[in-house]
């Protein structure tokens, strides 16, 4: 098989595995239960049990705008670390050739 008929019948699949779940659950919802998660059982549980948490705040951000730039630097800086020692990684395993 060519390398052209092989591209072909993956953009076909994975057409087919995109449209499947559209095609097989149309027209049902939430509301029948499809497309809940564990999430959603474990807080209707947690809510049946009567728990009500009691959060400590130490701070809370004036704006969701802030909230989004702490969590967009976080973001930032958990990805040039993780950045930093797959380079790093693969630096070592690579030594240059002269």
């Amino acid at each position: 098989m060519d390398n052209k008929k092989r591209s072909i019948i993956l953009v076909v699949l994975a057409v087919l595995i995109c449209i499947a779940p559209i095609v097989m659950f149309s027209g049902l919802g939430e509301n029948e239960g499809y497309f809940s998660g564990t999430d959603d059982l474990a807080s209707e549980i947690v809510e049946k049990s009567g728990y009500q948490p009691n959060p400590i705040i130490l701070w809370e951000p004036p704006s969701s705008g802030i909230e989004s730039l702490f969590l967009a630097v976080q973001a930032a800086i958990g990805g040039i670390i993780l950045g930093y020692f797959i380079g790093y990684w693969h630096g070592q395993g690579n030594p240059k050739k002269k």
